[in-house]
């Protein structure tokens, strides 16, 4: 209760400590992204390069799209109502929004909001590795394109920006090999 940005960004410090790694390449999606460029923020010195997929928190979405972001969490909705919301928020059309019909966590989603409305934007929303690569859906409705334009306007000496046609918020799925060969040549510095 009450965690921001922050205690979460200390709780992966935490683990790479753990695990004996003094300095990280960070791949974060759509909310981990936010976590990795908090962690940036607190611990430049531990991260060597981020990688931020579906890269918000500039420009905000549309209110129908973030109301149904909302109801993509509602436990009480058919499963046909539930796959709508998911598709409209995640997917760019013709993406089967099945592959995300199970594993949704309300309590997780919860938490993950409250940590962002209890961290002000400016505290995270800038931070930048030494490298930063940022791929963004064409068509994400939620983290709107802009978002990585304006981040990567903010640095552009070391931030590199890849847009994929054909991927909304999920992208992973949507797009796994085009995303795959983006991060892969990143991380080898290609």
């Amino acid at each position: 209760d009450g965690a921001t940005l922050h205690d979460l960004a200390e709780v992966v410090v935490a683990a790479m400590d753990a695990r004996g790694w003094p300095r990280v390449h960070l791949v974060g999606h759509a909310f981990g992204q936010r976590l990795a460029r908090c962690v940036v923020a607190d611990h430049p010195d531990r991260v060597v390069s981020l990688t931020m997929l579906c890269a918000g928190g500039l420009v905000e979405m549309e209110p129908h799209i973030a109301r149904s972001l909302i109801a993509s969490f509602d436990e009480s909705l058919s499963a046909e109502q539930h796959l709508e919301h998911v598709r409209s928020v995640f997917f760019a059309d013709g993406n089967d929004p099945a592959v995300w019909a199970a594993g949704w966590l309300p309590a997780t989603a919860a938490e993950q909001r409250a940590a962002v409305r209890a961290t002000r934007p400016g505290e995270w929303t800038s931070a930048a590795a030494e490298r930063v690569l940022v791929v963004q859906g064409l068509q994400d409705a939620c983290a709107v394109p802009e978002n990585g334009r304006l981040y990567v306007a903010m640095h552009p000496d070391i931030a590199t920006l890849v847009e994929i046609d054909g991927a909304g918020h999920a992208l992973l799925p949507e797009q796994p090999a085009a995303v795959a060969t983006v991060v892969i040549g990143f991380l080898r510095g290609e």
